[in-house]
């Protein structure tokens, strides 16, 4: 009997002995393929395929990104803006997520996009288009930290409200707090080890598919009795929006899931600290993406069923239309239930969403293209994580949350959000599709032949989106309504524009090496 169980405690320890080297293989590999791309491994590579993808899904948020962009389909088309102003963009957003999942797996670095356009750009624009592409990736990084983490504050506030009967309506003042109290405890929590931030992403996927699945569960059961006919939840227009055309009105409902789909590129900028990255972060950005456009249109379905009458939810004077939907449907204390949750899912929405930006900004300072590039680029020697980098994030963020005192503003920034990261998407996939097409060395996933058809309907969907971004949302506008996207997103580009013009094109070279030409093959 003795020798049986020695002969089991001998096996299990030559099966552990075999998944370590297995590990440490993959590792070594992953190291030896970054300093290919010339940089050195300065991250540990503790984020598994399961938590890549947790990660990227994660970020996106579902039920919470639904319950925060309602209006945009409720106003422009009611229950047809809802379900299909969702649908159909969710299509074409995977046009996106398939080039970029191709091009992750070519080149698994933090860097992502600006890399990826650095090396598919001809050798004479390489840095211009690396210019380009970082800082509007930057610019959306950042300003979608600020709108998630706005958000919440304005979740929080409907909760308020809710609960005291209408009676506490906080400022916008006491919501500008909230917002700054929520970036500094993101500050804090982004600042862990990638073990830890690896970990936590497993609750934040749990929490968020949990709380979607029951907000569906819950307005399709109890509303029964004070619902809209099947007909009416997917056929019934209505135009709220001030715009003469109803196509174009149905249009800007795209706004919703467009403001949603974003940040699934971020499973390129956790690349150096996943184990195995080549395959992991197309895998990730595919089932992010697929799993986020289904649920939030499962959950459309649902609330669009659950609103017998769109002028009703729009006259609310809560915060965030869904509050009122839920409030309908659930009564008080069940509307506060999950509505609690679904704070929690925006919580670590954005909590994720400052990591992927601290990545972002980490790397474009490691290749010395931001202001005080020599800071932010530092890791800190206890976490080996770019600490500085996470509190750039936030102190940015706070400062992009004074647009919050104007809502017009505020909704403006969601916009240039967008804008500047589908823009950063758009980039690549174009040099993909034109210069870069013989230049991309496949990784393990790989378009192959259809890589110029997919990509080409990418650029053709971008380019349009970006530009129905800068519209307003009613025919005739003024100064309180209008949509200040442009002003956000010029300033950036002046700025970009006069700093290349008049010093970075001196300068910068695109990505910089940091690793010798002989591959390093240490195991972090």
């Amino acid at each position: 009997m003795e020798a049986m169980e020695y002969k089991s405690e001998k096996a299990d320890a030559q099966v552990l002995t075999i998944e370590h080297t297995d590990t440490a293989s993959i590792i070594r590999a992953d190291n030896v393929k970054l300093a290919e791309l010339g940089y050195k491994s300065e991250f540990r590579r503790e984020f598994s395929r399961l938590e890549t993808v947790s990660f990227a899904f994660s970020i996106m948020g579902v039920v919470a990104s639904v319950s925060s962009t309602l209006s945009f389909g409720l106003v422009n088309g009611g229950h047809v803006g809802m379900v299909f102003g969702w649908l159909i963009p969710c299509c074409f957003v995977m046009f996106v997520a398939l080039s970029m999942a191709e091009m992750a797996s070519s080149m698994p670095t933090s860097a992502g996009l600006y890399y990826f356009s650095a090396k598919l750009a001809p050798p004479k624009y390489a840095p211009l288009a690396s210019w380009i592409t970082g800082w509007a990736n930057v610019t959306g990084q950042v300003t979608l930290v600020c709108g998630i983490d706005f958000t919440c504050a304005q979740m929080i506030t409907t909760a308020i409200a809710v609960n005291s009967d209408g009676a506490t309506i906080l400022s916008a003042g006491a919501t500008y707090g909230i917002l700054l109290a929520i970036l500094f405890s993101h500050g804090i929590v982004c600042s862990s080890a990638t073990r830890i931030l690896a970990r936590l992403n497993l609750f934040y996927v749990l929490i968020t598919v949990g709380t979607s699945i029951a907000a569906i569960i819950s307005l399709l059961v109890l509303s029964d009795g004070n619902r809209a006919s099947t007909i009416d939840a997917f056929t019934l227009f209505e135009n709220n929006s001030g715009w003469e055309s109803n196509g174009w009105a149905f249009m800007l409902a795209f706004t919703a899931p467009m403001w949603t789909l974003t940040g699934y590129d971020s499973a390129a900028h956790i690349s150096e600290e996943t184990a195995n990255a080549a395959q992991a972060a197309p895998i990730a950005i595919i089932i992010s993406v697929v799993g986020t456009a289904t649920l939030g249109w499962l959950l459309l379905i649902a609330t669009s069923f659950a609103v017998p009458s769109i002028s009703d939810i729009l006259g609310t004077d809560l915060p965030l239309p869904m509050g009122q939907v839920f409030l309908n449907v659930l009564g008080k204390h069940g509307m506060l239930a999950i509505w609690s949750l679904i704070i929690v899912v925006q919580y670590v929405t954005g909590a994720a969403q400052a990591v992927d930006a601290s990545r972002v900004v980490f790397a474009f300072a490691r290749d010395n293209a931001l202001p005080g590039s020599r800071l932010w680029k530092r890791m800190n020697r206890h976490t080996q994580t770019p600490v500085n980098a996470v509190w750039f994030v936030i102190a940015a963020s706070a400062l992009c949350g004074v647009l919050g005192f104007s809502a017009t503003a505020l909704t403006s920034l969601a916009g240039s959000s967008v804008i500047g990261l589908y823009t950063s998407y758009a980039t690549p996939i174009f040099l993909r599709i034109t210069s870069g097409r013989d230049r991309l060395v496949p990784g393990p996933f790989s378009l192959g032949r259809w890589a110029t058809p997919v990509g080409s309907i990418a650029v053709a969907w971008v380019s349009f989106i970006v530009v129905m971004l800068f519209f307003p949302p009613g025919q005739t506008t003024n100064a309180q309504e209008m949509n200040y996207s442009v002003v956000i997103i010029m300033a950036v580009f002046i700025f970009a524009s006069l700093s290349w013009v008049l010093s970075a094109r001196k300068w910068f070279r695109g990505p910089v090496r940091n690793v010798d030409d002989s591959p390093t093959t240490s195991m972090k």
